[in-house]
This record gives C-alpha cells, sequence and structure tokens, in this order.
C-alpha cells in the first residue's frame, strides 16, 4: 500500500509543488473577510510557519538528489516570502506587509532544511 503512494508522490512531485506555491501565493493576496477567524494568539504565525515548511518540504522533495538546487530553493523561498508580503502591503488594500510574518515563513523553511536533511540522512543510511 505504502509502495503505490511513494511512486504517485514521486511522478507528481514538481506538480505537487507548483499546487503548494499557488496556493499560498492565492491565499496571502485574497481578502478572507468571510472566513472564520481561529481565536488564538498568533494563529496567523503558526499557519505561516506551516504553510512555508509545507512549501520547502515539498520544494527539497522535487530536488532531493540534487543538493546545490536545494540551496537555490532555499534563497528563492525567502525571496517568494519577500515577494508576498511587500504584495501585501502594495497590491491589496486589506493585507498588510508584516515582518514577523516573514519571520514565521522563514522559520517554517528552516524547520524543512532541518526535517529534510534527517529524512534524507536516515533514508540513505538505510540503503
Amino acid at each position: 500500500m505504502l509502495m503505490p503512494t511513494k511512486r504517485l508522490l514521486e511522478r507528481n512531485a514538481l506538480a505537487v509543488a507548483v499546487f503548494i506555491t499557488l496556493l499560498i501565493a492565492f491565499l496571502s493576496l485574497v481578502s478572507l473577510d468571510g472566513v472564520a477567524k481561529i481565536n488564538i494568539s498568533n494563529s496567523d504565525k503558526i499557519g505561516h510557519t506551516i504553510a512555508y515548511f509545507t512549501l520547502s518540504l515539498s520544494w527539497f522533495y522535487v530536488f532531493k538528489k540534487q543538493p546545490r538546487k536545494r540551496i537555490l530553493v532555499f534563497f528563492l523561498l525567502i525571496i517568494y516570502g519577500i515577494v508576498l508580503e511587500v504584495l501585501q502591503g502594495t497590491l491589496t488594500t486589506y493585507r498588510t506587509a508584516d515582518f514577523y510574518d516573514f519571520i514565521a515563513n522563514t522559520i517554517g523553511i528552516l524547520l524543512a532544511v532541518f526535517v529534510f536533511y534527517l529524512w534524507y540522512k536516515y533514508t540513505r543510511d538505510l540503503k
């Protein structure tokens, strides 16, 4: 059961990464006025961290056998987070650029680097 899922993920890893990238851009720039809010302190920062963690893992998986490209992806993800924050502050009237969102994004990316490293080392050592 696990093997077909793994093959499916490997065949569609790029599509999944692109989808998550576009979804984050959409959710970052669209008005969420009609959406119920979670009443937890800093829940938006937790959401940013989880979103960028997921985004980063998806792209690191796409380039799992290409360490130099993973380094490039790391920096591109940081830039992506900055660009989306700037766009929120300039293109929308219902969103603002927030430095702490950028920090939460970066924490998510760094957590993904750590988790991916552990996963990669573990799976490589199994061979």
